[in-house]
């Protein structure tokens, strides 16, 4: 009775029925996670499903010769099937423990050279009638002979590998035995056929196929399950890793910097050293990222933070604090050595950077302060090196040490703060307006608010160019309550214009949010101007939240209580977890761009925008990705369930008139 099961087509049946579901299977793991071995794998399951389905109807079929035009058509076609199915498995088994991509040239010779051999082992000695023999051991005895060694040599590569784990010693031991097969079946082909035994081999090699079958198909499943945990090991360490680093330099972010530097300053406390802090800022690098782009400023940054921490000074911490400023900071025992170091730095920095063929030079202007001659306290030598670096900015100067009684900056300050009063008061400060595409209706969402300067002798300054002096000189509550009355002002004109109501994203700052008067200012704007509440969404930063939870929760709930909307925005550069979004109130949380730069290309940033999505949709909040620049990232996050997107693909920052064009059109 088993005898007559292996040798009749159910057995093919069978195999084919389970194969063509675990191909499904594999297809649809390629669809989510896009693994290009896995891709390969379909291809040769796919082919093993043509060739068992093939089989069964060879087996089916009572066809009196062998030179029979229909045997022989069936016989290519299911030899053709299986030595694709070898040729896709061994490539699938190189890409996806190489990890490198396999050039089309070669797959295509190598497809080739498949077709070419399957058509020779098979048409030569076809039709005729007295060449039993020959077309034997050209379509079973050779080709099982070259099939058992290509096993062999994958099996010894996999044995081989330095990184070899539990699915591909499975692998390796699975090719191993299936070699052996091969190379069996090829020489009793030769040696015992018409014998008694040959039949028996034959069987056998039957109930081995099925088992090996069902082994290949546990082994792709632990190798995916392997590869989705690796990714997910991968996107844990990168986001703890991202909590730290600057994301572009892989140098300490700010607030590790304000972390380590402690640790440092007792370090030296302990040996009787001094602690110097050197703040480094690159001369001209606007110059930089306009003349050769900004992929070459963010490579030179990049340069300079590997340049720095791979000093001989040994620095104690080296961290990238905004732009293309850094710190770097060393312990001294003489005080001779401050100038040496600093002169140092310059000749780090100086030396040619390489990029795309052209040479690139810079130079950088230094300030520091020391431990503890000039303070103890870690955000206080961080200042007075930042006085000492904008005297040397100032002056034109390649380094300036702190020394008491700096008043540069505060004379500086004086200067922008009347400069700043004068804006105010000319209404300098203009909106520009940032469309916000909502991927389900594909329609405008609304658009975020983002302030310009429009100087009377400078032209139009990006906030990176005010921001900074209107938060050293206290001014945040001004510039909000002039951006958020402009806000409701233009809403309130676009209504009566456009008879649309267009929700205006405004980014408030952590002065503001924490003020009690703050909400009834928004509810006074209202009123003011006649706008519906839905007209307004406010953002906030990850670092407002952390600072005073309670208050921030108590001053969301009284804003949605009037109908307002409130976002988190950057989500993802901060501090911010799970926990604070479950509790919190907020509606919808914004992706930050650095999640959103490498997401078409890169595993790990899939993974933690995925999983961002998901949780963010399991606690209820819509999601927002920012800095969208191309299709591909548009069409991931759409695939993904992103609610909506903003960026330059869908359309840069807008003036008043070209949103007007934009409304109108």
């Amino acid at each position: 009775m088993a005898e007559q099961f292996f040798t009749s087509p159910i057995l093919y049946l069978v195999e084919s029925i389970v194969l063509l579901l675990l191909t499904f299977f594999l297809l649809m793991f390629y669809r989510g996670f896009g693994r290009t071995y896995v891709k390969l794998w379909v291809y040769a399951l796919g082919a093993l499903v043509i060739n068992r389905s093939v089989s069964l109807v060879m087996l089916s079929l009572e066809v009196p010769r062998a030179t029979d035009p229909l045997l022989i058509s069936l016989t290519f076609i299911n030899k053709l099937s299986f030595n694709f199915f070898v040729l896709f498995l061994l490539w699938a088994m190189y890409r996806a423990v190489i990890d490198n991509a396999i050039s089309a040239r070669k797959i295509v010779w190598s497809i080739v050279a498949v077709v070419m051999f399957t058509t020779i082992s098979v048409g030569l000695y076809a039709f005729d009638e007295l060449a039993t023999y020959n077309r034997l051991y050209l379509r079973e005895s050779l080709t099982s002979f070259l099939i058992g060694c290509g096993f062999l040599t994958m099996s010894f590569w996999l044995f081989n590998q330095k990184k070899i784990f539990f699915a591909s010693r499975i692998f390796m031991w699975l090719f191993l035995a299936m070699s052996f097969r091969f190379i069996t079946y090829s020489l009793a082909s030769v040696m015992l056929l018409g014998t008694e035994y040959f039949g028996d081999i034959v069987r056998a090699i039957l109930v081995f196929d099925s088992g090996a079958n069902a082994v290949l198909g546990y082994a792709m499943l632990i190798w995916m399950q392997g590869a989705e945990r690796n990714i997910a090991v991968s996107a844990i360490n990168r986001a703890q890793y991202l909590g730290k680093h600057d994301q572009l330099t892989g140098a300490l972010n700010r607030e590790q910097v304000i972390e380590k530097l402690p640790i440092a300053m007792e370090r030296c406390q302990q040996s009787g050293a001094r602690l110097a802090v050197y703040l480094i800022d690159i001369k001209r690098f606007k110059f930089i990222n306009d003349t050769y782009g900004l992929s070459a400023g963010d490579y030179i940054l990049a340069q300079v933070a590997i340049r720095l921490s791979k000093s001989v000074l040994m620095p104690s911490v080296v961290g990238r604090l905004s732009g293309d400023s850094f710190v770097f900071a060393i312990e001294i025992h003489d005080l001779t050595q401050l100038t040496k170091a600093a002169d140092h730095i310059h000749d780090l920095l100086s030396a040619p950077y390489s990029y795309q063929n052209i040479s690139i030079e810079l130079q950088a202007s230094v300030g520091y302060s020391l431990y503890p001659d000039h303070d103890n306290n870690e955000e206080e030598l961080l200042k007075k090196a930042n006085l000492a670096l904008f005297q040397a900015e100032t002056e034109n100067l390649k380094s300036v040490q702190y020394i008491e009684g700096m008043q540069s900056k505060g004379r500086e300050l004086l200067a922008v703060e009347k400069e700043l009063n004068k804006a105010f008061e000319n209404s300098e400060f203009v909106l520009y307006f940032q469309p916000q595409l909502n991927l389900y209706s594909n329609r405008l969402e609304g658009v975020e608010a983002l302030v310009r300067w429009q100087h009377p002798t400078k032209g139009v300054l990006a906030p990176g160019l005010f921001l900074d002096n209107i938060e050293q000189l206290s001014m945040n509550r001004a510039l909000d309550h002039y951006v958020l009355s402009l806000a409701a002002q233009k809403a309130a004109s676009w209504i009566k214009t456009y008879n649309r109501r267009i929700t205006i994203a405004v980014n408030v700052t952590s002065v503001e949010f924490q003020d009690p008067q703050f909400v009834g200012y928004i509810q006074s704007l209202l009123y003011q101007h006649e706008i519906p509440p839905n007209c307004l969404e406010l953002e906030i930063t990850e670092n407002v939240v952390i600072t005073d939870i309670e208050s921030v929760m108590n001053t969301i709930v009284k804003l949605q209580n009037l109908g307002i909307r409130v976002s988190i925005d950057d989500f993802g550069t901060g501090y911010s977890s799970l926990a604070y979004l479950r509790k919190l109130p907020i509606d919808k949380i914004k992706i930050d761009r650095s999640f959103i730069s490498e997401v078409a290309n890169n595993d790990s940033d899939v993974t933690i925008v995925k999983s961002m999505i998901k949780l963010s949709h399991g606690l209820g909040k819509r999601v927002l990705a920012e800095g969208v620049e191309d299709a591909n990232q548009l069409q991931l996050l759409r695939k993904l369930g992103c609610d909506a997107v903003q960026g330059y693909y869908i359309a840069k920052p807008l003036s008043e008139d070209e949103l007007s064009k934009y409304l109108n059109r």
